[in-house]
């Protein structure tokens, strides 16, 4: 007798439940399973741009920019178009921390990483900028498997063309 009123209680109370009106969330998400349950969804779903395209580079070109604030790791082929790119700030590094050469390490290697998945085995680096990744970034590109061949400083010197800013005073 007590499971009967048991059973009872409950397909009452599921039957309250039906009677109540839908959620606008639920609604809205019906007609989507539905479309996605009968196929009609793929022709409506949008595209997030243009697909990556895995190259098979083996030789590229690692861009080290070292400034006192950040590090940036541009990795390119050899015509210039950038297969990837890390930074100091883009790793996780806030502040005064992106300068240190810890974020420029690990920049440099989620910049390797990503350009390994193009099929990139050895590199030349060109490290431009007086900053203190400059060495830690080289290091950390040898580091996860890179080979690289050659390092050099392409760093803008001035012969005597536009005058200097007057000196700071601190």
């Amino acid at each position: 007798m007590a499971d009967d009123k048991v059973q009872d209680e409950k397909a009452g109370g599921e039957a309250a439940e039906a009677e109540k009106p839908a959620k606008a969330p639920k609604a809205a998400k019906e007609p989507k399973e539905a479309a996605a349950a009968t196929g009609e969804g793929a022709a409506a779903k949008k595209t997030g741009g243009k697909k990556k395209e895995r190259k098979n580079i083996p030789f590229a070109v690692a861009h080290v920019h070292a400034s006192f604030n950040n590090t940036v790791i541009t990795i390119t082929d050899q015509t210039g178009a950038v297969l990837s790119w890390s930074s100091a700030g883009c790793v996780g590094f806030k502040g005064s921390r992106k300068g240190t050469p810890f974020a420029a390490q690990l920049a440099a290697q989620a910049a390797g990483n990503a350009a390994r998945e193009h099929g990139v085995k050895q590199l030349e680096v060109r490290v431009k900028g007086p900053g203190a990744g400059r060495e830690s970034s080289v290091r950390a590109l040898q580091s996860i498997g890179m080979e690289v061949k050659t390092i050099k400083d392409v760093t803008p010197i001035p012969h005597n063309g536009c005058r200097a800013p007057k000196r700071r005073r601190v």
